[in-house]
C-alpha cells in the first residue's frame, strides 16, 4: 500500500491496531542526511521486544511486552507518497481491547472526541490528482463516546445476492487479473470489516479514456429504478458516437461519502486526470461527491433524468409536449425562463419542491445555458427516446443478479469490442453516399467515421431550409461580425443569431446561439451556410475534432508513462516493460505486414538483452 502522508499510514495502522484488540508504537524511524525530514519508519505492535526491570520486584508493574514480532516498516518513495516495505501480521499473544483502547497511541488519535472532531472538521480536502484510495476508515467518535452519522454509515453492507456473492465476485477479479494485467478492482470495506462498496476497471477502459476523456457520463440507472444490482458504470462516447464503459461499481448505499470513495477509486485508475464534463443524475450525494472530487470538472445534469423527473411530476401529453416546447424551444435565457414559469403556472406546479429545486439547479441541464460546454451528444436526448444512455439495456434487468451479470460481462464486453471494431472497418472501407453536391459534405466523407458523418449530412441536407443571411453588427475596429440565419421550420420562421470572427492567430471563429458545435461537436447547418455564404470551400481545420476522426489509430493498451518507475522494484519493471510489450503487440495486430515488423524487432530485442546478460 502507498500514502499520501506519514500521518495517514500511521493512522491506517492505528485504526488497525484499535479495531483488533492491540497497540502501536513507534520502534525506530530515520531522516534525511543534515535534515530533520523523516524519510522511513517502523511501527510495531506495543509488546514488541522485552523491558528491562530496574525497579524491585515489589513496585514493578506487570509485564506487558512478550517479544511480538508484528510490524510495519514505511519508506518515504517520493515528495508526497509513504509506501509500506515490510509487512508482519502475526502476534504471539492475546489481544486485550479494553487496554488497547486506552492505549497512549490510540488516546492520540481518537480521543477526546471533541477535539478530534474539530480536527476531522479542519482536515483539507485530498488533492485532485488523488494517488491513494483510502481503504480503511476511523471511527468518529463524539463528546459522549458514541459514534457519529459517518459510521453509521460505514457499517452499511453491500447486498450480493444471486448465489455466491462476495466469491462469485472474488473469483471473477482473480480470473480477471490472470488474463488482463492491467484490469484494476477495489474494494471499500466499512469499521466492520465488511464489504461497502466494489470498483473495477478494464485495461481497454483505461487506455480509452485517454482518447475519450472530454465526456463522462456516469450511469446510475440500476440505483435510480431500484434493480436489484446496485449497479453504476461511467460511460464514454467513442469516435462512432456509441457508449463505451470506462468503470464499474456495485454501491451499498448513495451517501456522499459512497460516491466520493468511488470518483477517487476511479481517478487513481486513470492517472488522476478527472474528465472536461461529467454527466450525473440529479442528485444532491451526487453533487457533493463531484464538487470535492471534480472541482474544476464541468458537471452536468442528464437531461433525460431531469425531464424523467419532471414528468414524473405530472404525466400528461399536453404537459410532456409543452415541457419539450421550453427546454427545446428557446435559443435565450430570458424566453427560457419566462416560458418555465408561465408553464409551471399553467399547470399548478408554482410550490412544487421536485420542480424548483430542478429549476435552481438549471445551469446545469438546460440546453440554453450549456452552450460553452463540449458534450459530444451525450445531453440533448429528447423525452421519451429509448437511446438515453444506459450502456446495459437489454443486457441487464431489474432481476438481474450478480451471479447472472458477471457470467454474461466477458461476453458483453467483446460483443462492444466487436462491434466498434465493424464500425472501424465500415468508416474506413465504405465509400458514404452523398445526398447533395455541396462541397462540406464530399469534405468531411473523407474525414468523419461513418455515424458521426450520417449526423453531420443531416445537417448539411438541412441547410436547404436555410435561408437570408443578413448582417446585423459589426465591432469596431475588430473583425467581428453578427449575422442571423433563417430557418423555416413549419410554418413558422425562426432567427438564429451567428458570430463570424477572424483572427491572425486563431484564424476563423464561428458561433451560432443554438450551440450545435458545443452540443454534437460538428457545425450545425446555420454556420455551415454562413461559411459558404463567406465563399469558404472547406471547414476550418479546428471545427473538424480529432475524437471524430477515422484515420486516427488509437491504442488500447494503456501507457502510463514511465516516470514513476521505482529502479530498485523488480515488480515495476515487469509492469513498465509488459506495458511497452503490449504496445507493439497492439500495432502488430493492424495487419500482416506490421505482425513481421513486430516480430523481426521483438527477435532483435531478445538477442540485444541475451548479449547485455552473458
Amino acid at each position: 500500500m502507498e500514502f499520501d502522508s506519514y500521518d495517514d499510514a500511521y493512522s491506517y495502522y492505528n485504526s488497525y491496531a484499535r479495531d483488533l484488540g492491540f497497540a502501536i508504537r513507534v520502534k525506530s524511524s530515520w531522516t534525511k542526511r543534515n535534515s530533520k525530514e523523516k524519510r522511513g519508519a517502523v511501527l510495531c505492535c506495543n509488546c514488541e521486544g522485552f523491558k528491562t526491570v530496574k525497579e524491585p520486584n515489589s513496585t514493578r508493574r506487570k509485564e506487558t511486552r512478550t517479544g511480538c514480532q508484528a510490524m510495519i516498516r514505511l519508506r518515504l518513495i517520493e515528495l508526497d507518497r509513504w509506501k509500506v516495505d515490510e509487512v508482519k501480521l502475526e502476534h504471539n499473544h492475546s489481544f486485550d481491547p479494553e487496554r488497547a483502547h486506552n492505549s497512549k497511541s490510540h488516546k492520540k488519535t481518537f480521543g477526546d472526541g471533541a477535539a478530534a472532531a474539530t480536527k476531522r472538521k479542519h482536515e483539507p480536502p485530498l488533492d485532485v490528482q488523488v494517488r491513494t484510495i483510502k481503504l480503511y476508515r476511523t471511527n468518529a467518535v463524539d463528546s459522549n463516546g458514541e459514534t457519529s452519522d459517518d459510521h453509521l454509515h460505514s457499517s452499511r453492507r453491500l447486498d450480493l445476492r444471486g448465489g455466491g456473492g462476495f466469491r462469485v465476485l472474488q473469483d471473477f477479479f482473480f480470473q480477471s487479473q490472470l488474463t488482463n494485467p492491467n484490469f484494476f478492482y477495489s474494494m471499500d470495506l466499512g469499521d466492520d470489516g465488511c464489504l461497502r462498496n466494489v470498483f473495477w476497471i478494464e485495461s481497454r477502459a483505461r487506455a480509452a479514456y485517454s482518447h475519450f476523456s472530454d465526456v463522462v457520463v456516469f450511469d446510475t440507472t440500476c440505483l435510480s429504478n431500484a434493480y436489484e444490482l446496485p449497479l453504476v458504470a461511467f460511460v464514454g462516447i467513442n469516435h462512432h458516437g456509441d457508449p463505451i464503459l470506462l468503470g464499474c461499481g456495485l454501491v451499498a448505499d448513495q451517501t456522499p461519502e459512497t460516491y466520493v470513495w468511488l470518483f477517487r477509486a476511479w481517478l487513481t485508475c486513470v492517472s488522476g486526470r478527472p474528465p472536461l464534463t461529467f454527466v450525473t443524475e440529479h442528485c444532491k450525494s451526487i453533487q457533493t461527491a463531484v464538487s470535492e472530487v471534480f472541482p474544476r470538472a464541468h458537471h452536468r445534469l442528464s437531461l433525460t433524468h431531469v425531464l424523467q423527473c419532471v414528468v414524473g411530476v405530472q404525466d400528461s401529453e399536453s404537459f410532456r409536449m409543452a415541457l419539450n416546447r421550453v427546454v427545446y424551444g428557446y435559443l435565450k435565457v430570458e424566453e427560457f425562463e419566462v416560458a418555465w414559469e408561465e408553464m409551471i403556472i399553467r399547470f399548478g406546479l408554482t410550490n412544487h419542491e421536485t420542480i424548483r429545486g430542478l429549476f435552481q439547479d438549471r445551469e446545469q441541464w438546460a440546453p440554453v445555458y450549456l452552450k460553452d460546454t463540449f458534450l459530444a451528444g451525450a445531453l440533448t436526448f429528447r423525452l421519451g427516446n429509448a437511446a438515453a444512455p444506459f450502456i446495459f439495456s437489454s443486457y441487464v434487468h431489474q432481476q438481474t443478479s450478480l451471479r447472472d451479470f458477471l457470467e454474461g460481462y466477458v461476453s458483453f464486453l467483446d460483443k462492444k469490442y466487436t462491434n466498434e471494431a465493424l464500425c472501424d472497418l465500415q468508416s474506413s472501407k465504405s465509400i458514404p453516399e452523398l445526398k447533395t453536391t455541396h462541397p462540406y459534405e464530399s469534405q468531411m466523407a473523407k474525414v468523419l467515421t461513418k455515424e458521426i458523418f450520417t449526423r453531420f449530412q443531416e445537417e448539411v441536407v438541412a441547410t436547404s431550409s436555410c435561408a437570408g443571411v443578413t448582417q446585423v453588427h459589426s465591432s469596431t475596429g475588430s473583425a467581428s461580425f453578427s449575422y442571423v440565419v433563417k430557418e423555416r421550420e413549419g410554418e413558422k420562421v425562426r432567427d438564429f443569431e451567428v458570430v463570424y470572427e477572424t483572427n491572425a492567430a486563431a484564424g476563423i471563429r464561428c458561433f451560432c446561439v443554438c450551440g450545435g458545435f458545443s452540443f454534437n461537436g460538428y457545425q450545425c447547418r446555420h454556420v455551415l451556410l454562413l461559411l459558404s455564404h463567406k465563399g469558404l470551400e472547406e471547414i476550418p481545420s479546428q471545427y473538424i475534432l480529432q475524437r471524430w476522426r477515422k484515420d486516427v489509430k488509437r491504442l488500447y493498451v494503456a501507457d502510463f508513462g514511465s516516470g514513476g518507475v521505482d529502479v530498485m522494484n523488480p515488480v515495476q519493471w515487469y509492469e513498465h516493460l509488459h506495458r511497452r510489450a503490449m504496445q507493439v503487440v497492439e500495432q502488430g495486430m493492424r495487419s500482416k505486414e506490421h505482425c513481421r515488423v513486430a516480430w523481426e524487432a521483438f527477435k532483435e530485442c531478445v538477442n540485444r538483452v541475451t548479449e547485455k546478460s552473458s
